[in-house]
């Protein structure tokens, strides 16, 4: 890395730094829209299906924009798309919040394709510029702040709006791009930030992995499988708490709360794991803590906050597992960007599927049994998915 903070820091942690900045980007810029549904419905018309529109469009990014952001990814150089994707992030959030109802949905559409870049780059620049022994842990890290900036967001957004209004409490989410855009343009000097530079560093590509189809097949069906559970779970477990304990609406949401900030533990304590077991030993463990969430909560409900806690745990510790696979299992650049987007792109497709189905299922049963199947289904699909495919991952080379 170019333009260092300071000679005396070490560049690996400038450069952990901006990651975990740019991961707070990632998901709170659509995460923040939930808590003020109902203000934006008020003043805006819109219906429920467009206010579901505005969580969904971003996953159906993620899905759509993974080949084009791969592709941007290679040809601008990795650090360029972070770039785009900061001031992307940046640009759709202000757009967001500065006009009627096309305003709104033309800003979602930009921050979801800005993030899918990040989305992509991301893993790349890990994969390029750590050790292979530190990848873990950067991995790690990169994770558990996307989970940082999802809760920061979902606690803050709300007592903004209502001390000064919607657009100004999802335009607050602006000012973590504006750190991130500082920080990465003084880490890796202005020229490098904001000028396309398609050059790889030459480095000899590792040897190829046997059966590399399949690996890359079983990746991508746990990384759905992951997806498709988190965003079913993250959309309905407050319903779930609210119907079958009574739990009112507010105290179900800070419940619910306890699922997503233990990602943390997750994604910090895999690559710590990792040192001392197998990935596949790692990927078995993540599989039960993720299984005793749905048969946790049909079977025993009064524990839910002890399922909480393991799904918590499992999904940000399955989803730094795939990022880790793809970078460790890639030959080179070129083909981790690909492999990126393949298991990126087809994963998040189902994701996007997971809350209008899941509440479809729920609508049409009339009880949380077989919505609750219906994410077993998936969470046994990362299990086998998952573990097949990382046996060939190393601990760390």
């Amino acid at each position: 890395m170019t333009g260092r903070l300071s000679a005396r820091i070490p560049a690996g942690w400038i450069l952990l730094a901006c990651i975990g900045l740019l991961a707070l980007n990632l998901r709170g810029p659509f995460v923040a829209v939930a808590p003020v549904v109902d203000l934006m419905q008020a003043e805006l018309a819109f219906s429920p299906v467009m206010l579901g529109l505005l969580t969904s469009i971003p996953v159906l990014c993620f899905s759509l924009a993974a080949p084009l952001a791969s592709l941007a990814a290679r040809k601008f150089g990795a650090e360029f798309a972070v770039t785009l994707t900061i001031l992307g992030v940046l640009a759709g959030v202000l757009l967001r919040s500065a006009g009627g109802p096309v305003l709104v949905v033309a800003g979602t559409v930009l921050i979801g394709v800005a993030i899918t870049v990040g989305n992509i780059a991301a893993p790349l620049i890990i994969r390029r510029d750590f050790a292979p022994g530190r990848q873990g842990t950067a991995m790690g890290i990169y994770t558990a702040a996307l989970n940082v900036g999802s809760f920061l967001t979902s606690v803050v957004t709300a007592p903004l709006a209502a001390a000064a209004g919607w657009r100004t409490a999802l335009a607050a989410v602006a000012v973590l791009a504006v750190l991130a855009i500082v920080g990465w343009t003084l880490a890796v000097g202005p020229r490098n930030a904001f000028l396309v530079s398609g050059q790889v560093p030459a480095v000899a590509p590792l040897p190829p992995v046997k059966g590399a189809g399949w690996v890359t097949a079983g990746v991508t069906a746990g990384f759905a499988g992951q997806a498709f559970s988190y965003y079913g779970v993250t959309a309905w477990l407050p319903s779930y708490l609210h119907d079958e304990l009574g739990m009112s609406a507010s105290g179900a949401g800070a419940a619910s709360s306890i699922f997503q900030i233990l990602a943390i533990v997750g994604g910090l304590g895999v690559p710590f794991a990792a040192k001392y077991w197998s990935m596949k030993t790692v990927a078995i463990t993540l599989g039960v803590l993720w299984v005793a969430v749905p048969v946790g909560l049909l079977l025993a409900p009064g524990l839910w906050w002890l399922w909480s806690v393991s799904g918590g745990i499992a999904q940000g510790g399955g989803i730094t597992v795939v990022f880790i696979a793809v970078i460790r299992l890639a030959r080179d650049q070129a083909s981790a960007g690909r492999m990126s987007a393949t298991v990126q792109g087809l994963g998040y497709c189902f994701a996007a599927l997971a809350p209008p189905l899941v509440g479809f299922v729920h609508d049409a049963s009339g009880s949380w049994t077989l919505p609750l199947l219906l994410i077993l289904g998936s969470v046994l699909v990362f299990f086998a998915g998952t573990t097949l495919s990382v046996r060939q991952v190393p601990r760390g080379r």
